[in-house]
């Protein structure tokens, strides 16, 4: 039986504010963490869809697709949000109209015990093509300042090279398990 997803928009986002889009990987069925995101990114006046819990790849990149985010924001708190994103980002990053859109991860992104990642993993994440990763540990004001570094409607950060997010200090950036 195929599983079905509720799209849902709310908010009341600036004019200028970004189309976000917040979702779990197909392994993660929680969703506290996508409701704090969601009402910080419209706190920040932003539009937000949650695609919610156990979001599959192909739906998720199809929904990507159809809404064309101004930013994908993937969140994990199983621990397995490293293999599940290397999964998910190659997918997201193999279609056109989606290689530049501006994505991150963060949350639990693995269970070896390490707390707040390791700077190693983080290196991969960013070199599959995520532009961010905010794991557990870290200050939400490093996320607030990435998307507050974005611009609506561009739909792409200046030339993607694997680069760090504004504030990191030239370290991968360590949010809180808000995502």
């Amino acid at each position: 039986m195929e599983q079905q997803h509720a799209v849902e928009q709310h908010g009341k986002a600036e004019p200028a504010g970004l189309e976000v889009v917040v979702t779990t990987m197909a392994s993660d069925s929680h969703t506290w963490n996508l409701v704090f995101l969601q009402l910080l990114l419209e706190e920040l006046g932003h539009r937000v869809t949650n695609l919610g819990a156990c979001v599959p790849d192909e739906l998720l990149v199809s929904e990507c697709c159809r809404i064309e985010p101004d930013l994908i924001v993937l969140s994990s708190v199983n621990g397995h949000g490293f293999h599940d994103g290397l999964r998910v980002i190659a997918a997201l990053r193999a279609r056109p109209e989606l290689a530049r859109t501006p994505t991150v991860i963060g949350g639990k992104l693995g269970i070896d015990g390490t707390g707040s990642g390791t700077p190693a993993r983080q290196r991969t994440l960013l070199t599959a093509g995520f532009d961010g990763v905010f794991e557990e540990g870290g200050s939400v004001l490093d996320f607030q300042s990435f998307v507050g570094s974005l611009s609506a409607g561009s739909r792409a950060l200046p030339a993607r090279t694997g680069a760090l997010p504004a504030g990191s200090g030239g370290q991968p950036a360590r949010s809180g398990a808000l995502l």
